[in-house]
């Protein structure tokens, strides 16, 4: 099967980069993946994508993306990459058995929060478990909550949290902070901030929202239970690219490099990459978007080029 532009996942940055590649008449083929529509469809209600000044869920929003999308003639096949080999042209990309064959692809894989894996937490995503304060800080104002990580994703979390929360516990395994000092320090130095050393979360509570955290000392295996209203694990994200090892130049936390040049190049002639899968530092539905927008025009104007 011979395709002119294949994009490889479904969020923000895939959908807009489809959305456009149709546009431009590339005929794209998009594989979406199993967890279809990215980080998004674990979240609630989006108040901060513009154009929604009412809010609207996540799952809602990644629908119409879609609809957009396959409105232009975007082709969508509902199932995973297994393999891809970009050593030679065309490239190829598999899904199990199937080959398909490609002038070009842009990669928009995204990114996954690492998350406790403790009871509770799963069923409660969404409603008091979050792993972005920036998308969801605000529907805690006046809340009690705990940032979960000693990292400066972690203070960066938990300071931004202290705009709407009335209070917020940093919960940390260790006895010192690994992030920077002058971010600890400014943690330190809030005075709406307090930090639980040695901890960790054993369970989170609450039968349709977060109304507890089980926490269990390191050392004395003591366990308490603390009413909270919500949860923010900031314990890191990992970039989907698993597939793209010794395929796309990674750095060292996995996150494809682009070529520096401004644009969406990777390292491989004709491959793009877009959104979460190459930004560990904003990581948003409107910033992904805006990056498949750009390696949708990138890709056209290769194509037209070559």
């Amino acid at each position: 099967m011979s395709e002119k532009l294949i994009v490889i996942g479904s969020g923000p940055a895939g959908l807009t980069a489809a959305l456009y590649a149709a546009r431009a008449e590339l005929n794209p083929l998009l594989i979406e993946g199993y967890d279809a529509g990215g980080q998004l469809m674990l979240t609630t209600e989006v108040e901060n994508y513009p154009g929604f000044p009412d809010a609207i869920m996540g799952p809602e929003l990644m629908g119409n993306f879609r609809k957009q999308a396959e409105r232009f003639g975007t082709r969508i096949l509902t199932t995973q990459v297994t393999r891809v080999d970009f050593s030679s042209r065309p490239l190829s990309v598999w899904t199990g058995g199937d080959e398909y064959e490609t002038q070009a692809v842009i990669v928009a894989t995204g990114a996954s929060a690492l998350w406790l894996d403790v009871p509770g937490e799963e069923h409660l995503r969404g409603r008091g478990v979050s792993a972005c304060a920036t998308c969801d800080g605000f529907f805690f104002k006046g809340k009690s909550l705990i940032v979960v990580g000693g990292g400066d994703s972690a203070m960066e979390e938990a300071l931004f949290l202290t705009k709407f929360a009335e209070h917020v516990t940093i919960v940390h395994r260790r006895a010192e902070f690994r992030a920077s000092k002058i971010m600890a320090t400014r943690v330190m130095d809030n005075p709406k901030i307090d930090v639980i050393w040695d901890t960790v979360v054993d369970e989170i509570v609450g039968p349709d929202v977060v109304t507890a955290a089980q926490l269990r000392n390191v050392k004395t295996d003591r366990v308490k239970e603390v009413p909270i209203d919500g949860i923010f694990v900031a314990i890191g994200h990992r970039p989907n690219t698993d597939l793209f090892q010794g395929r796309l130049k990674l750095d060292q936390k996995g996150y494809i490099v682009l070529r520096g040049d401004g644009s969406t190049h990777t390292s491989v002639e004709g491959v793009f990459a877009a959104g979460d899968v190459t930004d560990h530092v904003y990581r948003q539905a409107v910033t992904a978007a805006g990056s498949g927008c750009q390696a949708a025009i990138d890709a056209e104007r290769w194509l037209a080029h070559h």
